[in-house]
C-alpha cells in the first residue's frame, strides 16, 4: 500500500457559486484563471484555491468567455468573448483591460506562445536599445481627473503600455474560431497573419515555437443526416515558413506595428480627455441666449440689444431680467472662469498629448516606410511604402486639424475675456454697485473689440435652427470635438490669408507631396477617424501577404464524433497539441469511446518530413490497477478516461472512471508517462497513418482498417490517486510550475492539487516510522 501512495499532494478544495466553463494555469505563477457562465473572469492563487480578483462582464467587454491564454511570462492574460466578438488583454496584477480589439468571428480556441528560435541577427536585435526610447521624448501621462478614460496612460500607470509590448522576444496570440477563421497577433496586439483555407471550427491549435508550423483541429459539421449532425474532427499542418525565415523582420516589423496601435490608443484617450474638459460647461452660454430668444416679444435682435448696452449702456428690460436673474453676476463670474480654465486644459492636452502622440507616430510610420523601401528584406511580408506614404499624409492633416484647434482657443479665450470684463461691469452698474476705478477703464479700441465678437458671434444663425436646435454658436470649439460627421458649423475664416492665396494661384503646389492636406470643413473627431482607417489600412497588407502564404501540408480526418453527446457539458474539448522541442515530435491527443470504454490514442507526427515515420497512431487502454487481490476477474475492471492533458513532455495527466460505474465507485487522476507507452519496440507496431484514406466512417462500428491500430494497455504504478467523494470531469494541468485541477462535472466543485512532492513524502513516511 505505501508503493500505492500517490505523489499528489491536495492543496485546496473548493465549492464555488457558478458553474466554471474554462481553467488555465498561468505559466510562471501558481495562478488559475478560471471562466464561469455568469462571464466573470476569476484569478485564484494555488494555496488554498483562494481568490486574488475577479472581472465581472459588462456591456463594453462581454458575457460569454470561449477562450482563455496566457502570455508566456504569465504577466497578460488574453480572454475572447463570442457575444461581442471581442479579444480583451487583462493585467494579471489587477482586473483592468490594457487593450482590446474585434475580431470576425466568435473565437473557440487561443494559443499565446513565445518564439524560441535563436538567430544572430534576433539576438542583436533583442538586445539593442530601442532607438524610438533614445529620440522621442517620453509621452507625458494623461491627467488622472477624468472619470471614464481608461487609466493606463496615467501617472502610476504610464509605464504599463511598455508591460503590453513586454519583452522584446517576440510572442504571438494565435486565435481559432468559427468556420475556418484563424489569426495571429503579435505581441498579442498586432495581426501579422490571416490564415485561409481551413475549413470547420477551430478545436485545438498550435504554432511551434520556431514559427515553421501551425497545426489546427477542425470540426466540420456535415448535414447530410437532418436529425444527427455527424462531425469529425481534421487534424492540419499548415506550412508557416513565410513567418520563420523572416523571422527578425516579423519581429522588427511587429514592434514597428505594436507602438503604432499604442499610440492610436494614447491619441484616442488624448481627446477623449479633452471632451470631458469641454464638457457642457461652454454650451450654457448657447442656451442661454437662445432661451432668451424664444421668450422674448421685442422685434429687435439679440444681437442690436447687446449693442444697444455696449454703445449706450442702457439696457432693455428684457435684456436686463435675462441678465441680472437668470445670469446674475455671480453666476457670470464663475461661467468666465470655468470657460476659462477649460479651454487651458484643452490647450494643454493638445500641447503636451495630441502633439508629442502625433510626433511620435510620424517618427515610427517613417521607420516603417524606410524598412518597406528595403525591398528584399520586407517586400514579401506585404509592406507597402506607398501605403505607408498615406497613413503620413493622414497623420501630417491630423496634426494640422490640431493646430487650428489651438488657433481658435487662442482667439476664443481673448474674445471671451474682453466680452466677460466689460459684461462683469454693465451689470454691476445695473445693480448700481460699486465699480472698482480699474474696471472701469475701457479704451475705444477694447469697445471695437467686443463690437467685433458681438456682431461676428451673436449674429442669430438661422442655418442652426433645426440643426442643433439652437440659435447660437457664441462658443466655437466644441465644434471640433464633437464625434459627428457633420461639417464644422463656423469654420476658420480663411479669406486674406496670404498663404491660402499663393496656394490657390499656384498650380504646381496644389498636388504637392510635401503638403498634408487640410480639411478646413471638418472636426478634429472626423480628421483622427480617417487618419485611423488610412493606418488600418496600409497595415492589414502584411496579415493578408502572410496569411496567403501558409499552404496546407497535411490533412487527415481523424474520427466522427457521437451522435448522443454526453449530457455533461462539453468544457474542454479533445484533442489537444504537444510540440515536442527537442526531437521535431508532434504529438496529438484524443479519445474516442469504444463499447463505452474511452481508448486514448495518441497521433505522432514527425514535423521533419524527411523523416520516414510522418504518422503514428498508438490506442491506449487501462489495465486495471486498482484491484488490491489478484483473484477478481481481470477484465472486470476496465477505465475509461473523461479528460487527458500533456502535463510536460514525457507525461500525460487524465482522470479516469471505471467503465462499470455502480455507485460508490471514484474516480482517479493519473499521471502517464510516455516512456511507459513508446517503447523501441513499439516503432514497429505504430500504426501508419495513410491520410489518403478515411478509415473511421462511423463509431459505433470501427471500419475494419481501424483494428490494425496497436492497442497497448497501460498499469499505472504509483502516478495516480482516488478522488474520493467528487465526480471529477475535467482537469487544467501546469508541468512547469507541478500543479493540477481537477472540476467535478457538475462544474462547481474544484480540487487543486500539488503533483511532485515525493521529497516530502519521503521525509513524513521515516518520521513515521521513528515514531512506530
Amino acid at each position: 500500500s505505501a508503493a500505492a501512495m500517490p505523489a499528489f499532494r491536495q492543496v485546496g478544495e473548493k465549492q464555488l457559486p457558478q458553474e466554471v466553463v474554462f481553467m488555465a494555469w498561468s505559466p510562471k505563477r501558481d495562478l488559475i484563471a478560471l471562466a464561469n457562465r455568469a462571464g466573470e473572469v476569476l484569478l485564484h492563487r494555488l494555496a488554498n484555491f483562494q481568490r486574488v480578483w475577479s472581472l465581472p462582464p459588462n456591456e463594453n467587454t462581454g458575457k460569454e468567455v470561449t477562450a482563455l491564454a496566457w502570455r508566456p511570462d504569465g504577466k497578460i492574460l488574453a480572454f475572447g468573448l463570442s457575444d461581442t466578438k471581442r479579444i480583451i488583454l487583462c493585467d494579471v496584477e489587477k482586473p483592468e483591460s490594457l487593450h482590446s480589439f474585434s475580431v470576425d468571428s466568435s473565437i473557440t480556441y487561443m494559443h499565446w506562445m513565445e518564439v524560441t528560435e535563436e538567430s544572430s541577427v534576433l539576438t542583436s536585435f533583442y538586445n539593442a536599445e530601442d532607438e524610438s526610447n533614445l529620440l522621442l521624448p517620453k509621452l507625458p501621462a494623461l491627467p488622472k481627473n477624468y472619470s471614464t478614460t481608461a487609466k493606463i496612460f496615467s501617472e502610476e500607470k504610464s509605464d504599463e503600455i511598455m508591460k503590453l509590448l513586454g519583452d522584446v522576444r517576440l510572442n504571438a496570440l494565435v486565435l481559432g474560431g468559427s468556420s475556418g477563421f484563424i489569426e495571429i497577433y503579435a505581441y498579442g496586439m498586432f495581426k501579422i497573419a490571416t490564415v485561409t483555407g481551413v475549413a470547420g471550427s477551430c478545436r485545438g491549435l498550435c504554432l511551434s515555437s520556431d514559427l515553421k508550423s501551425l497545426s489546427v483541429i477542425t470540426e466540420i459539421q456535415g448535414s447530410s443526416d437532418s436529425e444527427a449532425e455527424i462531425t469529425y474532427f481534421q487534424a492540419s499542418k499548415l506550412d508557416t515558413s513565410l513567418l520563420s525565415s523572416y523571422l527578425p523582420e516579423v519581429t522588427r516589423m511587429a514592434r514597428k506595428f505594436t507602438h503604432i496601435s499604442t499610440l492610436l490608443q494614447y491619441i484616442k484617450l488624448s481627446l477623449t480627455c479633452m471632451c470631458e474638459a469641454w464638457e457642457e460647461i461652454l454650451m450654457q452660454m448657447d442656451s442661454r441666449l437662445t432661451k432668451f430668444v424664444q421668450e422674448k416679444n421685442t422685434t429687435t435682435s439679440v444681437q442690436d440689444e447687446f449693442m444697444q448696452l455696449l454703445l449706450w449702456g442702457k439696457a432693455s428690460l428684457e435684456l436686463q431680467a435675462l441678465l441680472m436673474n437668470q445670469l446674475t453676476v455671480k453666476g457670470l463670474k464663475k461661467l468666465g472662469q470655468s470657460i476659462e480654465s477649460s479651454y487651458s486644459s484643452i490647450q494643454k492636452l493638445v500641447i503636451s498629448h495630441l502633439q508629442s502622440g502625433s510626433e511620435a507616430l510620424l517618427y515610427h510610420l517613417s521607420e516603417l516606410k524606410g524598412m518597406a523601401l528595403w525591398k528584399q528584406k520586407y517586400e514579401s511580408l506585404g509592406l507597402d511604402a506607398s501605403g505607408i506614404e498615406e497613413a503620413i499624409t493622414a497623420v501630417g492633416s491630423f496634426i494640422l486639424k490640431a493646430n487650428e484647434l489651438l488657433q481658435v482657443i487662442d482667439s476664443s479665450m481673448k474674445n471671451f475675456k474682453a466680452f466677460f470684463r466689460w459684461l462683469y461691469v454693465a451689470m454691476l452698474r445695473m445693480s448700481e454697485d460699486h465699480v472698482l476705478p480699474e474696471l472701469n477703464k475701457m479704451t475705444q479700441k477694447d469697445i471695437t473689440f467686443v463690437a467685433d465678437f458681438l456682431t461676428e458671434h451673436f449674429n442669430e444663425a438661422p442655418e442652426l435652427y433645426n440643426r442643433k436646435g439652437k440659435y447660437f454658436n457664441v462658443e466655437r470649439v466644441g465644434q471640433y470635438l464633437k464625434d459627428e460627421d457633420d461639417d464644422l458649423v463656423s469654420p476658420p475664416n480663411t479669406e486674406g490669408n496670404q498663404w491660402f492665396n499663393f496656394l490657390k494661384n499656384s498650380t504646381y503646389l496644389k498636388e504637392s507631396p510635401l503638403l498634408f492636406p487640410y480639411y478646413p470643413e471638418k472636426s478634429l473627431h472626423f480628421v483622427k477617424r480617417q487618419m485611423e482607417g488610412v493606418i488600418d489600412q496600409c497595415l492589414q497588407k502584411p496579415a493578408d501577404v502572410i496569411g496567403k502564404s501558409v499552404h496546407q501540408a497535411v490533412c487527415m480526418s481523424l474520427y466522427k464524433t457521437s451522435q448522443s453527446e454526453d449530457s455533461t457539458p462539453q468544457l474542454f474539448k479533445l484533442p489537444f497539441l504537444w510540440n515536442d522541442k527537442t526531437s521535431n515530435m508532434h504529438y496529438v491527443l484524443f479519445t474516442i469511446l469504444e463499447n463505452s470504454i474511452s481508448k486514448i490514442h495518441i497521433l505522432r507526427r514527425h514535423t521533419d518530413t524527411s523523416r520516414s515515420v510522418s504518422n503514428g497512431i498508438l490506442a491506449l487502454e487501462f489495465g486495471n490497477f486498482l484491484s488490491n487481490s489478484i483473484s477478481e476477474s481481470s477484465d472486470s475492471r476496465c477505465y475509461s478516461c473523461l479528460d487527458a492533458h500533456f502535463y510536460d513532455d514525457e507525461t500525460v495527466t487524465v482522470v479516469l472512471k471505471e467503465s462499470l460505474e455502480q455507485e460508490g465507485k471514484e474516480r482517479i487522476l493519473a499521471q502517464l508517462p510516455l516512456s511507459s507507452v513508446y517503447t523501441d519496440e513499439d516503432q514497429d507496431r505504430e500504426f501508419i497513418w495513410d491520410s489518403t484514406k478515411r478509415y473511421w466512417k462511423t463509431l459505433s462500428k470501427l471500419d475494419e482498417q481501424s483494428g490494425e491500430i496497436p492497442t497497448h494497455t497501460v498499469f499505472l504504478e504509483n502516478q495516480w490517486r482516488v478522488l474520493e467523494n467528487m465526480k471529477a470531469q475535467y482537469v487544467a494541468v501546469n508541468g512547469i510550475r507541478k500543479v493540477s485541477c481537477v472540476l467535478s462535472s457538475n462544474l462547481r466543485h474544484v480540487r487543486v492539487f500539488e503533483m511532485d512532492v515525493e521529497d516530502d513524502g519521503e521525509v513524513e513516511e521515516e518520521e513515521e516510522e521513528e515514531v512506530t
